[in-house]
């Protein structure tokens, strides 16, 4: 069975760094959905809009986006999806019989999420969703009071795989994290 890596957490945490470290060392397709959105959004000013308050696509347009695109993979890295409770049924619904989950939730506080993004924008890394403060704890608002119910949703469904995995350390340590949550599972 093909396998699907859904890593989540808070912006700032690292998921676009450890799907491209993972990727390297496996053959997995990275389905990174903040990259798809803010390409859809050179397009699409209604999304530009929306990603610009930090707010959430509709649950129509984000699932219609990542079924098009997850359909035609295997193992697949997910990083930035699902987000809420809706979707995450959604994924566990459409996908479960498909792949093999393994949810990867990568624990720091909001501080060094906060750190790690201002750090982002000062090494020229920054994304435009980065740049207004306002913006960016609104995001964060978003994870707590929408995403991490998903999260521990996930955490609680028979027959997907779950780690909690402390990534406040320095990259290599936190990959190294990563990869004994995927190997103690397997």
């Amino acid at each position: 069975m093909n396998k699907l890596i859904v890593l989540m957490g808070g912006q700032g945490v690292g998921k676009g760094t450890f799907a491209k470290m993972l990727a390297s060392r496996h053959k997995y397709q990275i389905i990174e959905t903040g990259q798809m959105l803010r390409d859809a959004a050179k397009t699409d000013t209604t999304i530009a809009e929306i990603m610009a308050r930090g707010e959430l696509l509709s649950f129509e347009t984000l699932t219609r986006l990542i079924a098009r695109t997850l359909d035609i993979h295997h193992d697949t890295i997910l990083d930035g999806f699902p987000r809420t409770m809706s979707q995450a049924q959604w994924l566990i619904q459409n996908y479960a019989d498909k792949f093999d989950i393994h949810v990867l939730y990568l624990d720091v506080p909001q501080e060094i999420m906060i750190r790690r993004i201002k750090k982002r924008i000062r090494d020229g890394g920054g994304r435009a969703d980065d740049a207004d403060m306002t913006a960016v704890m609104r995001r964060l608002d978003i994870f707590w009071n929408e995403t991490m119910p998903a999260i521990r949703w996930l955490e609680s469904v028979p027959g997907i795989r779950f780690s909690d995995v402390d990534v406040r350390g320095d990259v290599n340590d936190n990959f190294n994290n990563i990869l004994t949550a995927l190997s103690s599972q397997e």
